[in-house]
């Protein structure tokens, strides 16, 4: 594909050959991710009248779509985004349409229920590292693809804030299973119009001379540390936040509380995500990315010391700020690493690592809680983000990557 020979800019970014056409339709099938989580717990918890349960079923549906995510990314680079994705596709919105219906009405099975949302999650089709890869084969400018990651961060972020206000849309008319068949909607139109732009299509004829076992993984060794130290910091805000509201608030309007304080942390993020992308920076992006590990730390430790609720959210937002960039920054490397055909696959070892670390983090932090001060909980989820930048940072001059960073240079 061509290299962009236009200013760099977000602008620039969806002038590329198909860009809109195919971002808009990855972003259709994203927002089902965003659906999905909300939905599920909803209900789950409705057919069985456990929140227990639905907590479990949320839990292995997780479990599998996380884990498994590089290896139906391996399936793309091998085979070709048309040909992996629209049976992945298919499977898994076809499985949360069993999974709604079974679900429809009280009386549900446990069993039947988890079976069904384990196949489910095993099925999900990696929407957001195929649309990474499609951004690398778009763009050959390294400035101009930070811009387009950047982008893609921002309007995912968006997805995973709008969605759950769809299903709370949903859910004011229908039961919540509905919410699940529109996951299932969702992600098989966004795929379908996915896979049918020429992008994509240019993007399959490379992919299916790759093999399945991606090469030059050194160079991904700190992408996916910090990425999944940004998951761990990232998987213990929630709750802690919600300890917060309680102890501040003495659980009145506790929920309204977390809502706007996570608001924060999301805007904070968008915010970033842009900043980050607007930037043509001098540093390279392997020296940028355990510095903003360490700044989302040090957030997050002065989030713990926060007087009230006003605070509690300033901080929170400064913490947001290095999110995007953060991830931005890992999916940029991942992509460098990366020789071609091998793209999906890079992205989604960062994807995982996130999303795994983020339930590790949410884990963990439910066990300190209640043991230690807020004021530590928040230090040590800041903690191991400044482990994980620690960690990575003697790897930041890899051999294995093929970096184009000095292009990289603030003018």
């Amino acid at each position: 594909m061509s290299a962009s020979s236009t200013r760099p800019s977000y602008a620039a970014v969806l002038r590329m050959p198909y860009a809109k056409r195919t971002f808009t339709a990855a972003l259709v099938g994203r927002l089902s991710y965003g659906t999905v989580s909300l939905a599920v717990m909803l209900a789950v918890s409705r057919a069985t009248g456990s929140y227990a349960v639905a907590g479990t079923v949320m839990a292995l549906f997780g479990a599998a779509s996380v884990f498994l995510t590089p290896l139906r990314a391996a399936l793309v680079d091998r085979y070709g985004p048309r040909r992996a994705l629209l049976p992945m596709a298919a499977l898994y919105a076809g499985l949360l349409g069993v999974l709604a219906a079974v679900s429809w009405r009280p009386g549900a099975p446990t069993v039947l229920l988890g079976a069904v949302a384990v196949a489910a999650g095993a099925c999900t089709p990696p929407l957001g590292a195929a649309m990474r890869a499609v951004w690398g084969e778009l763009i050959a400018d390294r400035r101009l693809l930070q811009r387009a990651y950047s982008l893609d961060a921002v309007a995912e972020e968006l997805m995973f804030v709008s969605g759950p206000l769809l299903v709370g849309v949903v859910v004011g008319f229908a039961p919540p299973a509905a919410g699940v068949a529109l996951s299932g909607v969702l992600v098989a139109l966004g795929t379908l119009g996915f896979v049918m732009s020429p992008a994509v299509r240019g993007l399959a004829v490379r992919a299916s001379r790759a093999g399945m076992r991606m090469r030059g993984r050194r160079g991904l060794v700190q992408p996916v540390v910090v990425a999944g130290g940004v998951g761990l910091a990232l998987g213990a805000v929630d709750l802690l936040v919600l300890a917060f509201a309680e102890q501040r608030y003495h659980g009145d309007s506790a929920d309204e509380t977390v809502a706007w304080v996570l608001a924060a942390l999301s805007a904070g993020s968008a915010v970033g995500g842009l900043l980050n992308g607007a930037v043509n920076w001098r540093t390279s992006a392997r020296v940028r990315l355990p510095l903003l590990a360490v700044g989302l730390a040090l957030a997050l430790a002065a989030a713990g010391l926060a007087p009230g609720l006003v605070t509690l959210s300033a901080a929170v937002a400064v913490a947001g700020l290095f999110v995007a960039p953060a991830l931005t920054t890992s999916y940029l490397l991942a992509d460098e690493a990366a020789p071609s055909g091998f793209r999906t696959q890079a992205g989604a070892w960062v994807n995982t690592a996130v999303n795994a670390g983020s339930s590790v983090g949410a884990a963990a932090v439910g066990l300190l809680v209640g043991r230690l001060p807020l004021a530590l909980c928040f230090a040590a989820s800041g903690a191991v983000a400044l482990v994980a930048a620690l960690a990575s940072w003697h790897g930041k001059a890899s051999p294995a990557v093929h970096t184009e960073e000095a292009v990289e240079a603030v003018r």
